[in-house]
């Protein structure tokens, strides 16, 4: 099935990246499914997982467009940073370059806001750990935007 998803992915979202964290995801939420019974005919897996893609599809959209919105709203004018304004799409290329789990740490910390306690609950970890991957990751995204790599 990653394959046929991949291909789902690249299709919808044409990012390889994004494809691939597409598989990831939906491969986890049907295994997941399908340890909690939900899935109760396994001859209609197939359909199961293309509903699972759309939704996850959709839900990345969604996501990129309130994150262009709250942007938009917050993100002061580019003449009021008295130094060069920050490189969004720079920062965009770094956060794809870090892992998967690294990634999930930056974003449901800085973007959505959520503590170390929660972020290691969702993510089955503890909240020593959080704080690490954390430390590790923004010393990366540093690097990575000021010139050297990931």
């Amino acid at each position: 099935m990653a394959p046929r998803i991949r291909l789902y992915g690249l299709r919808h979202l044409r990012d390889e990246q994004a494809a691939a964290d597409l598989v990831q995801q939906v491969l986890m939420m049907t295994i997941e499914s399908m340890r909690a019974g939900k899935v109760r005919d396994l001859a209609k897996i197939e359909s199961f997982v293309l509903g699972t893609c759309r939704m996850v599809v959709l839900e990345i959209r969604r996501g990129g467009a309130r994150r262009g919105r709250l942007l938009e709203q917050y993100l002061p004018p580019v003449s009021a940073f008295p130094e060069p304004a920050p490189d969004l799409d720079k920062l965009a290329e770094c956060l794809g370059r870090l892992a998967e789990r690294e990634r999930s740490v930056v974003v449901m910390t800085f973007y959505e806001e959520h503590s170390s306690e929660t972020v290691a609950r969702a993510l089955g970890l503890s909240s020593e750990n959080v704080r690490v991957i954390r430390h590790r990751a923004l010393g990366r995204l540093r690097k990575c935007i000021s010139g050297g790599t990931a």
